[in-house]
């Protein structure tokens, strides 16, 4: 008897017909005798409906209050569910992210989960039920509903996975598996049978929408067995597992284990800052007060005493560090502030990197055969990440994906 944790995503639950399929995928699992604990995202476009009525009212809905709105949509689904269990005769209990006693920090809207209390889940597995859950979604340590940001329920389902000690953690969503790259941009793409944590983290991290970055950060921590399978069709998907597992059952890993790709970049760029110890921090200081992640950094060598310094955010932040940056430009005595809203980021991921040269060389190469100029320029033991504009993404996707023969199995 093995306990399996799985978590299914909006689409999967997009309506009544395809939550009484998960309901029969969850009765077959319990039938070979397993505990099931399930883990539901709200329904498909739920979520940017509830976020539409806040913003209908108001462009900066109050974060505490937004999570109180927000958390309803998987509170939905959860009871759904549960009732098309009980309906096939399947014992079933509902529990919200607070009655769980999921306990996270108060940052609203990017909740951590600090803690979990699993004694009421063990209790209802023991009972014969099965237990599901709201993914998304916790409290702090004061009651205040949070939600974890987007993708959180697979956050949940991994978190649920490690304190439980479950044998197998199973994200179930629209697609078989981890591709190369996306599909849809590159037809010839294939599945991946394995990838490691760390590929898997770094393509998550670059803006592979499969996972959460969080969630393989929970995984590979807590060693949790995660797999990535299909709701809407059978088969083995994509296990992500350790590189030690790679070594035992071939001879070298390939090189490249996929292309990752993300839009929702954003480019901001203080002109002209004295070049002198602390400025870096001076500048990204009230970046992180403002609770606002970076990603990639580039700063200029000094000449005359000042320097140029470039950085990148998700495009939802934009605007507001736009206007941090200008807050602060006299302060930090910087000649301009600008930024680009029209960039994209582009990256190659592979641990076979670690024993190969001229990977980047090679990218470049093929970037510029189509003509795509490079803006920026961010590495990694394991990976390799440029900025190019928006229009060329897809362009640079596919020429990247012929030149490292993606498509064919090594």
């Amino acid at each position: 008897m093995a306990l399996i944790v799985q978590k299914y995503g909006g689409t999967s639950v997009g309506n009544l017909e395809r939550i009484e399929n998960v309901a029969e995928k969850v009765i077959g699992w319990r039938a070979r005798g397993d505990h099931v604990v399930v883990v539901v995202s709200a329904m498909s476009g739920e979520t940017d409906r509830l976020i539409g009525l806040a913003k209908g009212i108001t462009p900066r809905p109050d974060p505490r209050e937004l999570d109180v709105l927000l958390a309803t949509g998987e509170q939905v689904t959860i009871a759904l569910l549960c009732i098309a269990l009980e309906k096939r005769g399947c014992p079933a209990r509902s529990y919200t992210g607070g009655q769980v006693r999921i306990l996270t920090d108060n940052a609203f809207n990017k909740a951590r989960i600090q803690e979990i209390e699993a004694s009421a889940m063990r209790a209802e597995l023991d009972a014969g039920r099965v237990v599901v859950v709201a993914g998304f979604q916790g409290v702090d340590e004061d009651g205040n509903i949070t939600t974890l940001g987007r993708g959180g329920s697979d956050t949940t389902a991994v978190a649920l996975a490690a304190a439980l000690k479950a044998d197998e953690c199973q994200i179930y969503t629209d697609v078989d598996g981890v591709y190369t790259t996306d599909p849809r941009v590159v037809p010839e793409a294939r599945r991946l049978n394995r990838i490691t944590f760390e590929e898997m983290l770094e393509m998550a991290s670059l803006g592979s929408k499969v996972l959460q970055i969080r969630s393989v950060e929970f995984a590979g921590k807590h060693n949790v067995p995660l797999r990535v399978l299909s709701t809407f069709q059978e088969g083995p998907g994509t296990l992500i597992t350790f590189e030690e597992a790679f070594e035992a059952e071939t001879m070298e890993k390939e090189l490249i284990a996929g292309i990752a790709f993300n839009r929702d970049e954003a480019k901001l760029t203080v002109l002209g800052v004295p070049d002198r110890p602390g400025i870096a921090f001076s500048i990204l200081g009230p970046v992180s007060d403002a609770n606002i992640e970076v990603d990639m950094i580039i700063q200029n060598i000094g000449r005359d005493s000042t320097t140029d310094f470039t950085f990148t955010v998700h495009r939802n932040d934009y605007e507001r560090v736009l206007e941090i940056l200008k807050q602060h430009a006299a302060q930090l005595g910087a000649r301009e502030v600008s930024g680009d809203t029209k960039i994209a980021k582009l990256s190659l991921v592979g641990i076979g990197m670690r024993s190969h040269a001229g990977v980047a060389s090679r990218m470049f190469q093929a970037l510029a055969k189509e003509g795509i100029n490079i803006r920026m320029i961010s590495t990694s033991e394991i990976k390799i990440s440029v900025v190019v504009d928006e229009k060329y993404l897809e362009l640079g996707v596919r020429a990247l994906h012929e030149a490292f023969e993606l498509d064919k199995v090594a």
